[in-house]
């Protein structure tokens, strides 16, 4: 009974919320500038063809809309920068990280959950981001708003949804709660040993897990002191990463100090969450294996600023706080430089969902290029989360997932802080 009511409860949701454009079967959309290929050049006066929410042709001009139909739909972007959507591949759609965390652990349920996620997904896409990984949330409850939102119930971004991965008491499992709380809360996806990794692995797929989250170290926002090194055992990421690659999951790590960075790479990891001490054997380790850097330099700024100016935080959470954000963009800047491959994300959760966008005015601020900025948030997202015949680009053949603003952000990144224009699948969400 609760379930059908939750359901129930998600669609009304969705109707109050959304304010979408119908979708025509053919839709020809006029840019005055056009980025189909972020790290290549923008081309100026070109007409997208979109059909049933991929993407047909790219031709020169300004092509009539009749030449397709009477039907055909114009969507005029004639004075606006166009690109692809952007994707972040590191998000927690379903609360935002404050000084009422606790009391909504005790009060909020799972439903609340449901419904906040509906609120944050909304936030998310009006902000440009029409693809995402959510990199553990409750499980039951993020996979219903995958699906919900794949089948038109539900307006949100394209959700690839993660399950979590920890060792007892490891970053990830449930912390700095009374005994009898922490029985309830912890972490249900616990391993110990490779043996009991194995099968914890399988179990999270079988349940529906797109990617796979772990905790190779400690991490920021646990509310204990054992600091930010490695936790999970050499045995344990080998097992588990070789695991979800057998049944065609990709394995990303949360990692902060070099060890547990190098620990993870060499165990096979796709993606890194952080890396906030890399080092010249970490520089080395990804580009060996190709492996993406996912920076998150917004949660850090955010968990700085909080250190700073709240008085919510442990002394524990507040001291790794303010020592790892404040390191963060260093480490970026010599990883970026260094040629290894990065990727756009968040942490958005730990910082306000919809502004996702502060991450690109971060990584330029940290030396990245405008070009490569918006190529971490649209090809390298799609190689990353293993679409790139799907996203990434505006080519024949793919998603018509595309946004606009009113100048280009190669000349200035925040630009990206207000898209006027959002698109997913041929359906237009703000305009």
């Amino acid at each position: 009974m609760i379930k059908v009511n939750l359901i129930s409860l998600l669609v009304a949701s969705a109707c109050a919320l959304t304010s979408v454009s119908s979708v025509a079967a053919i839709q020809v959309l006029h840019a005055g500038e056009l980025l189909t290929v972020p790290g290549k050049k923008p081309l100026t006066k070109q007409s997208v063809i979109i059909e049933n929410g991929h993407i047909k042709a790219v031709r020169s001009g300004f092509v009539a809309a009749s030449d397709y139909g009477q039907d055909a739909q114009l969507i005029d972007l004639s004075s606006s920068f166009v690109m692809p959507g952007m994707m972040d591949m590191h998000v927690h759609l379903q609360a935002e990280f404050g000084p009422d965390n606790d009391k909504n652990m005790l009060k909020q349920s799972d439903a609340d959950l449901a419904m906040s996620s509906v609120y944050y997904a909304k936030k998310t896409l009006l902000a440009g981001f029409t693809t995402v990984r959510d990199l553990r949330s409750q499980t039951e409850q993020m996979y219903a708003l995958r699906d919900g939102i794949n089948k038109g119930w539900i307006d949100g971004p394209r959700v690839i949804a993660g399950a979590a991965i920890s060792v007892t008491g490891g970053h990830l499992d449930a912390d700095g709660m009374a005994p009898d709380i922490l029985h309830i809360k912890s972490l249900e996806s616990l391993c110990d040993g490779p043996y009991e990794c194995r099968k914890v692995t399988r179990d999270v797929i079988k349940y529906g897990a797109d990617v796979i989250k772990i905790a190779s170290t400690g991490g920021v926002l646990s509310d204990t002191n054992t600091g930010t090194g490695q936790q999970m055992t050499d045995d344990e990421l080998k097992e588990i990463v070789d695991t979800a690659h057998s049944l065609g999951r990709k394995v990303t790590s949360h990692a902060h100090a070099a060890d547990g960075i190098n620990a993870a790479l060499r165990a096979g990891v796709d993606s890194i969450e952080h890396g906030s001490y890399a080092d010249k054997t970490s520089i080395k380790l990804f580009k060996k294996s190709g492996a993406y850097l996912v920076p998150t330099l917004l949660a850090g700024a955010t968990a700085v600023e909080m250190a700073k100016n709240s008085s919510f935080m442990s002394p524990a959470v507040k001291a790794k706080a303010i020592r790892v954000g404040s390191d963060m963009q260093k480490s970026f800047k010599a990883s970026y430089k260094a040629g290894v491959k990065i990727a756009f994300g968040t942490d958005s959760g730990v910082s306000k969902h919809g502004i996702n966008a502060q991450e690109a005015v971060l990584m330029h601020q940290a030396g990245m290029t405008t070009a490569d900025v918006l190529k971490s948030a649209t090809v390298n997202g799609a190689d990353l989360a293993g679409m790139s015949d799907k996203l990434g680009t505006l080519e024949a053949g793919k998603y018509a997932d595309i946004i606009a603003m009113d100048a280009s952000p190669l000349k200035n990144i925040e630009e990206l802080l207000d898209v006027d224009f959002v698109m997913k699948g041929g359906t237009v969400y703000k305009q």
